[in-house]
């Protein structure tokens, strides 16, 4: 009997349900005082079904997202980012706020999904080159 494509390891959807396991695992281990901001964005965004099923992944701290899976991602949507000070940005760039600033993790996400494509996913793999 043959395996089926959601037994692979390779299987996109395995892949990025197993990514957003070690994020939140990560954010949850942190020992930073910025931490318990960074673990309830990370969280509120994991709530959101839109956002869940993108692939995700953090460069310095700063939340995206990508319709593919490594090693060649392809970012969609606005970052999500923690400021020190407790607010929460949603940027088109990374480490930018340009989309706006929020007083709670949530807010940042339900803005984040307003400028998220319509249907991005589901999520690929991300093919190394060849």
């Amino acid at each position: 009997m043959s395996a089926s494509p959601s037994d692979s390891p390779l299987d996109p959807v395995r892949l990025t349900a197993s990514e957003w396991q070690e994020l939140r695992r990560e954010a949850a281990g942190l020992p930073y005082p910025w931490a318990p901001a960074y673990r309830s964005l990370v969280e509120a965004a994991y709530a959101e079904p839109r956002l869940r099923a993108l692939y995700p992944y953090t460069s310095h701290w700063t939340l995206r997202f990508s319709t593919t899976t490594r090693p060649r991602l392809t970012a969609v949507g606005p970052c999500l980012i923690t400021h020190d000070e407790g607010a929460f940005g949603v940027g088109r760039g990374f480490i930018t706020s340009d989309l706006g600033v929020f007083a709670t993790a949530r807010e940042a996400v339900a803005a984040a999904l307003t400028h998220l494509p319509a249907g991005p996913g589901p999520v690929t793999l991300g093919a190394a080159p060849q």
